[in-house]
């Protein structure tokens, strides 16, 4: 049997995921970035050469979220999709009639239009992180409630508080006075839930129509309190799929599936021990052979130059190009 990975490197967390030749789910890891992306990833596949999947051939392995690039030069990836196809591809594989995708996650929020399985439209928010997870541990925080309770604090409001969301600044500064007027968390919260969900529907849908069946996924899909929010402004039920905090990695393994399923190709997957084990590093600095002064990223695993980016030029994609020395005479003091 073969098995197929798919990594999504978010801003706040890294999920990992393997699937077997049929698309079903063999192991799925969730973890928050606290020691940055490239120890998260190294420490998912630790985890993930500690299970019985370690003896399972890997016939290809996928990336997607903001971090994609870097975690495909760290794992070998064999395909680089970005979040919102990977989304719609899992979405539409545990719900075939799927017709909309709600995701929240740690610093944006999505809403993609699906129609017989193939994504044909989105919008994002990514100005304001009002609704988002970082917003929500914040607010959680502040309200010294954990963030695995606050749905549930919102469903035992009797009277929820108006609370303004239109940014995540004015739903805070809302929150801060009228905890002031001492209103109770529980209304607190409900009020806040209630308000990102209005900024939800207003500045990510837009207005426009929500058609059934929905999926709501993301890691706030597990927050009860902005689900019912949701549902109560669209007058529609959303469902939440059983992998929901993981449907972006879901979607990156099937992709890495279908891509490599079909042709004898080799998996470029480095293998989980290499990935767990290696020193991996980023490098930086700002190229002045030209006005642009581009800021040039490198990744060096075990010490080797193994992938640059960020120029506006093609010159640093050869990894044996070195920067020129400026001699005494052409140096400026």
């Amino acid at each position: 049997m073969r098995a197929y990975i798919g990594v999504d490197v978010g801003s706040l967390t890294t999920k990992i995921v393997a699937l077997d030749e049929n698309g079903e789910a063999l192991f799925d890891w969730y973890a928050r970035n606290q020691g940055g992306p490239i120890e998260t990833v190294q420490q998912g596949f630790r985890k993930l050469e500690s299970e019985p999947l370690k003896d399972i051939d890997i016939g290809g392995i996928g990336t997607t979220g903001s971090g994609r690039h870097l975690a495909a030069i760290m794992v070998g990836a064999d395909i680089i999709k970005n979040e919102i196809t990977a989304h719609a591809v899992a979405a539409s594989h545990v719900n075939p009639g799927v017709r909309t995708v709600i995701d929240i996650g740690g610093q944006d929020s999505k809403i993609i239009y699906l129609k017989k399985g193939v994504a044909v439209g989105f919008n994002m928010n990514t100005i304001c992180a009002a609704g988002t997870g970082s917003f929500l541990d914040h607010q959680a925080s502040r309200l010294n409630i954990p963030i695995e309770e606050f749905g549930e604090y919102a469903l035992k409001s009797d009277n929820s508080v108006r609370i303004s969301g239109r940014c995540g600044v004015f739903a805070e500064s809302d929150l801060i006075h009228k905890q002031q007027m001492g209103y109770n968390r529980e209304d607190l919260v409900a009020g806040l839930c209630m308000a990102l969900a209005r900024n939800f529907v207003t500045n990510v849908a837009r207005s426009k129509k929500v058609e059934p069946e929905i999926l709501f996924q993301g890691g706030v899909a597990a927050n009860l309190g902005i689900k019912y929010a949701l549902e109560v402004i669209l007058n529609k039920e959303l469902i939440i799929p059983d992998k929901f905090k993981v449907m972006g990695a879901y979607g990156a393994a099937l992709l890495a599936l279908r891509e490599k399923q079909n042709t004898n190709e080799l998996s470029k997957y480095r293998g989980a021990h290499a990935i767990a084990s290696f020193d991996c590093y980023p490098r930086s600095f700002i190229c002045d052979d030209c006005s642009n002064s581009c800021e040039i990223n490198e990744l060096y695993i075990d010490e080797k130059l193994v992938s640059r980016w960020g120029s506006r030029c093609a010159k640093w994609e050869d990894l044996n190009y070195h920067k020129k020395e400026k001699t005494k005479s052409q140096a400026t003091f």
